[in-house]
């Protein structure tokens, strides 16, 4: 993962106007820049609508100036605003990319990063047209946003499509959660440390536990998401890098290549849940009307832009079974929703138990070690040991030892779309996903789909405010464990 580069470059954005440009990306630019780890070059919004540069940048500022990069002085952003410009540019009309090629001209040298900020069905003919129009040099490179298709048989159609006009080496897949301090540390935390590295298989893991929990609900969304629902949105993606960071061998060195080898052997040993299975190993859900902090919210059905009669799952809850040497025998728990009762994304490591209770009694109720990696709403790893209650006698009780990672290196740390993109200009991919772990995911998660969909049944409701449906509680709790309560 690459801090800086001196590479100069050109980073023109298609869907510059929208809300994930002025809300993540360009923010992330410019304190990179505040920061002095952004190395000359212009920041290009590409959108099919009519505007000058100077409302455009006008436009961007108020993103800019959040506290969550700290603050933000009037020289530093005149710095940065100075890098920015617009061109008016339809997606899909090729004779429109003339004005890209004008401004672009004479950068051929320099690291051309085209991010695809629009709907999936964009990326065959932006690139397509980028191609057509002579824009992609061999310093080229293409970010693409999830979703990656719908499907498997989509997302191989994105893929050929794509790999049309941009060779294999040149298509970055980003998961904005990679770029998460605490994720990376996952790696330095198991291949950087004697002490953890031989207990990271299933003799000393009792099970593995992770939560992407939102509180929110589909916030305006309802039109996308019920197309797409929690499998696609979040477990597809997101959750299963977290589990393959997790499960994967160490890679052979720190090299992309390495890591991502390993990361698709862990889905391709990923145990398929076909219909046979989906009562026991899979619960879906849809949120109801409730309140969040006193407010009144409604259920999914009553959003805007959902179908009243939809059944898109809010929450999804599964068991995953890994059939290799490493991990037989220990399985992975993964959920996630929205409108659940707290917003935490965390993986959980639960070590089984010692194998003789020395203190007898003491030990009587006090869990098992416990390693936790929260990635969300802080970045922290807390360590769950047994220590002995001061006083007389010998009892036993939980203690937390805690390590904020930001408090422990006493500097801001950077935020995720921040390290990716800069990963993105200095040409890093380690931290992307490659076309054939993008649909090994969509093979392991598509016959949950079809399953689903074949079954006739409704998602279970849950109350908005809770944890999901009860369902997804017993199915962890039929193998007699529960969900983390540091959730």
């Amino acid at each position: 993962m690459t801090e800086t580069t001196d590479t100069a470059f050109d980073l023109v954005v298609f869907g510059g106007a929208g809300d994930l440009t002025t809300r993540k990306l360009v923010p992330a630019l410019f304190w990179r820049h505040r920061d002095g780890v952004l190395p000359p070059g212009a920041i290009i919004g590409a959108s099919r609508r009519t505007m000058d540069r100077d409302t455009y940048v006008a436009a961007l500022e108020p993103g800019c100036r959040t506290p969550e990069g700290g603050t933000c002085s009037n020289d530093e952003w005149a710095g940065f605003a100075e890098r920015l410009d617009f061109v008016s540019v339809d997606a899909v009309d090729g004779a429109s990319y003339g004005a890209l090629a004008e401004r672009l001209a004479g950068g051929e040298e320099r690291a051309r990063v085209f991010y695809l900020a629009t709907s999936p069905k964009l990326f065959g003919p932006i690139s397509r047209n980028l191609r057509d129009a002579g824009l992609i040099t061999h310093q080229s490179r293409v970010v693409l946003e999830k979703p990656i298709g719908h499907d498997l048989a989509s997302a191989q159609a994105v893929n050929a499509t794509v790999s049309e006009a941009f060779e294999e080496r040149q298509v970055f897949r980003i998961d904005h959660h990679l770029g998460k301090e605490t994720v990376q540390n996952l790696m330095a935390l198991r291949f950087a440390n004697a002490l953890l590295e031989p207990q990271w298989r299933a003799s000393m893991i009792n099970h593995v536990q992770i939560t992407v929990a939102e509180e929110l609900g589909v916030e305006g969304r309802g039109g996308y998401y019920d197309h797409s629902g929690a499998l696609r949105d979040m477990v597809q993606n997101h959750m299963l890098q977290l589990l393959c960071l997790v499960a994967m061998e160490p890679p052979s060195a720190f090299k992309p290549g390495a890591v991502r080898d390993e990361k698709l052997k862990v889905l391709r040993a990923l145990r398929p849940i076909g219909p046979a299975d989906l009562t026991e190993k899979t619960v879906r859900g849809q949120y109801t009307a409730g309140a969040v902090a006193g407010v009144s919210v409604p259920g999914y059905l009553e959003e805007d832009g959902v179908d009243p009669a939809s059944t898109t799952e809010t929450f999804v809850a599964l068991k995953a079974e890994i059939d290799n040497w490493r991990w037989a025998g220990t399985p992975f728990y993964l959920r996630t929703g929205k409108r659940l009762q707290s917003r935490v994304s965390e993986i959980v490591i639960q070590f089984k138990p010692v194998p003789f209770h020395l203190f007898g009694a003491a030990s009587s109720g006090v869990p098992a070690n416990r390693l936790i990696l929260r990635l969300q709403p802080d970045e922290s790893v807390r360590l769950l040991i047994k220590t002995k209650v001061p006083g007389h006698g010998m009892r036993l009780k939980p203690v937390h030892l805690d390590l904020s990672l930001e408090a422990a290196h006493e500097t801001r740390s950077p935020d995720a779309y921040e390290r990716l993109l800069g990963d993105v200009i200095a040409g890093d991919p380690t931290l992307f996903m490659r076309r054939d772990e993008v649909e090994a995911a969509w093979q392991w998660t598509g016959p949950i789909l079809e399953g689903w969909e074949n079954d006739g049944e409704r998602p279970t409701p849950y109350v908005t405010g809770t944890w999901g449906p009860g369902r997804a509680i017993a199915m962890i709790e039929r193998d007699g464990r529960t969900w983390s309560e540091d959730a």
